[in-house]
């Protein structure tokens, strides 16, 4: 994603790490083993979390650092944050996602596994980024153009290679269950060979290859099931598209023929409606699973995951 300007100015992070360091002192005084013998794990939002606690298991505490309901993009650390970071026997994040965690772990010391380098992230906004409203260079898009998409989570096999790496993190952390951490990811790896194998069986065929979002954050999903990405608004949800740009996309609908435009759970669903009331086209559910909420479609990743699978066979459509 575009560089993003951090939510606190980096004296105050300093302040906060520092503040941490006495927090953490109040508590075991166990260099970061918890009472019960399991790893303390800090994640930075949902699907990292998750990956954790499957690769995990009962051997790890996982906490998620972003609240259910939370724009993951725009996460602000307390005190509190930021002792648990301090404390944690392992923080697992994506570095240049959540510009408040950078700043708080580079002065915080702590162990990190960074999911960027195993997770492959490979996919940029082009030159010319791809909006159904017209070009990317358009009324506030050009800042985007080289962006690094940071979505890998919604590709399985990509989600897939990151609990390999972290199990063997998990299993330098504690050697004594180095075997399960890894048979624990062989397992996950399994489960996610198998959703891709879904998501490729039902996307196969589909007669409809433009894929119409809310804003890009699909495009490891498009890329791996051939689809090609269409976003009305900008890589992140803040991006607001331009009136030329609303004005337009209506036309690109009906040249392509697109038969549904998504819009997800944690932002507004006013860009998409207004679009597909204009076009006379339907709306659905596309779940980025940046975290879950009341409003999500399943209880977890996996779930979440079918649901979207579901929705985009209805609304590409697919044989």
């Amino acid at each position: 994603m575009p560089a993003r300007t951090a939510c606190r100015p980096l004296a105050l992070v300093v302040a906060l790490a520092a503040g941490a360091v006495l927090l953490a002192g109040c508590g075991s005084g166990d260099g970061g083993a918890a009472a019960d013998g399991k790893l303390r794990v800090e994640a930075s939002f949902y699907p990292l979390q998750w990956m954790a606690e499957e690769v995990g298991g009962d051997l790890v505490s996982v906490a998620n650092l972003t609240k259910p309901g939370a724009e993951p993009h725009d996460l602000e650390l307390s005190p509190k944050d930021v002792a648990a970071l301090s404390d944690a026997d392992v923080v697992v994040y994506l570095s240049g996602f959540q510009p408040a965690v950078d700043d708080a772990l580079a002065e915080s010391g702590a162990t990190t596994f960074d999911a960027k380098a195993s997770a492959r992230l490979d996919l940029t906004l082009a030159e010319e980024a791809n909006h159904a409203g017209g070009d990317g260079a358009d009324e506030g898009h050009d800042d985007e153009a080289g962006a690094v998409d940071p979505h890998f989570w919604l590709d399985p096999t990509r989600l897939a290679k990151v609990a390999t790496a972290f199990a063997d993190v998990l299993a330098k952390q504690d050697p004594d269950h180095a075997a399960t951490f890894r048979s624990n990811a062989a397992r996950l790896v399994g489960r996610l060979d198998d959703l891709d194998g879904e998501y490729r069986q039902a996307l196969e065929g589909c007669s409809a290859k433009e894929l119409v979002t809310s804003h890009q954050a699909f495009g490891y999903l498009a890329e791996r099931y051939g689809m090609d990405q269409v976003g009305i608004a900008g890589l992140t949800p803040e991006q607001e598209p331009s009136a030329a740009q609303l004005a337009s996309a209506p036309d690109f609908v009906a040249e392509h023929r697109v038969r549904t435009i998504y819009f997800e759970t944690l932002v507004s669903p006013d860009v998409a409606e207004t679009v597909a009331s204009e076009a006379g086209v339907k709306t659905a559910v596309l779940d980025p699973i940046e975290g879950l909420t009341d409003a999500s479609q399943g209880r977890d990743y996996l779930e979440v995951m079918r649901s979207n699978l579901k929705h985009l066979q209805a609304g590409q459509p697919c044989p």
